[in-house]
């Protein structure tokens, strides 16, 4: 037979151990008034060698509130992985803990956006690219929904102004002297369009030759459209500058480029989007719109916990690192 699990120690079981009531043992666990240091230095020793945790959800049972945020996020992503331990952060700093749901093949977001609701949590913050506006708004009946990077009418929506972004790094590489320019667009993911339209527009406003090459947000997808649009594109009027969705697509150009047998950044100059852990590393040397994602966090928490919370919108932040260069001659 299984051995059953082992018996939760309880505040009872503390109190025992240490020689007290159940309630002086509830008044030192609660870091309450009313104990000794001598008490409170007994319970604190036995409850540590009896492996007691309180019980979170019987103490928001009993204040009616559960002290936990809803966060949506998709696996894989970087930026969401940074996002979520800067919002850890913020839950941390504001006496909250965070629940996690994640989206991924087998859990699409309204599985994810539902299980969250339904385990109690008193707002969502969330990454919901595909998910139907009406939706989140419907849900938001029920408790404050947080868009986190997607504008959404009739809800709290904390994004980066990504035209600002996508200016800058037309900007930088046009300064430099290139004016064939190529956009790796991230297909349905959050903000793709927008960077989209941004590229466009500012590519024209430098009198540069834009063209959008359709493809993801992942490596692989981002590897396979440029190694086609290299064996198909004559030197001559390939593009000397790439400027990628985000930096995981980027790091797939950058496969693409190599196994062409150019270089980065004499031959064809590379731009990513986001500065996640993959730009700052010293191989990659990816220059980057950095998003600012302790305001963001910062931003989308107190939206969740002032209701109504407020929409912001915050500026990006072009890196410069060794990926762009002056066009060679």
């Amino acid at each position: 037979m299984p051995t059953p699990p082992a018996k939760r120690p309880t505040l009872a079981d503390v109190a025992r151990a240490s020689g007290v009531s159940v309630a002086l043992a509830s008044i030192v666990m609660r870091d309450a008034e009313g104990a000794s240091e001598e008490s409170r230095s007994r319970v604190k020793q036995a409850a540590a060698e009896l492996g007691y945790r309180p019980d979170s959800r019987a103490r928001s049972l009993r204040s009616s509130r559960s002290r936990t945020i809803g966060l949506a996020l998709a696996l894989g992503e970087p930026l969401h992985a940074e996002l979520a331990d800067a919002l850890y952060e913020q839950a941390d700093q504001n006496g909250f803990e965070i629940i996690l749901g994640a989206t991924g093949r087998h859990r699409d977001e309204r599985r994810v956006l539902n299980t969250l609701i339904d385990a109690g949590v008193e707002a969502v913050i969330g990454l919901f690219p595909e998910l139907p506006p009406a939706q989140l708004v419907h849900a938001s009946k029920q408790l404050p929904i947080i868009s986190l990077l997607r504008t959404i009418d009739g809800i709290p929506s904390v994004i980066t102004n990504e035209a600002a972004g996508v200016e800058q790094a037309v900007s930088h590489v046009t300064q430099l002297g290139h004016t064939r320019l190529l956009h790796l667009d991230g297909g349905s993911a959050i903000a793709a369009q927008q960077r989209r339209d941004a590229f466009a527009e500012s590519a024209a406003r430098a009198n540069a030759h834009g063209q959008v090459l359709p493809a993801g947000p992942d490596d692989a997808t981002a590897f396979t459209v440029l190694r086609e649009y290299l064996e198909a594109t004559a030197p001559a009027e390939r593009a000397t500058a790439v400027l990628a969705f985000n930096d995981r697509a980027a790091l797939g150009a950058r496969q693409a480029i190599d196994l062409a047998g150019l270089h980065v950044p004499e031959q064809i100059c590379l731009v990513g989007y986001d500065d996640s852990e993959f730009a700052r590393l010293a191989h990659a040397d990816l220059t980057s719109v950095r998003q600012d994602v302790a305001a963001l966090a910062q931003a989308a928490m107190h939206a969740a916990l002032n209701a109504p919370g407020a929409s912001s919108t915050h500026a990006p932040q072009l890196v410069v690192r060794g990926s762009t260069a002056r066009p060679r001659a």
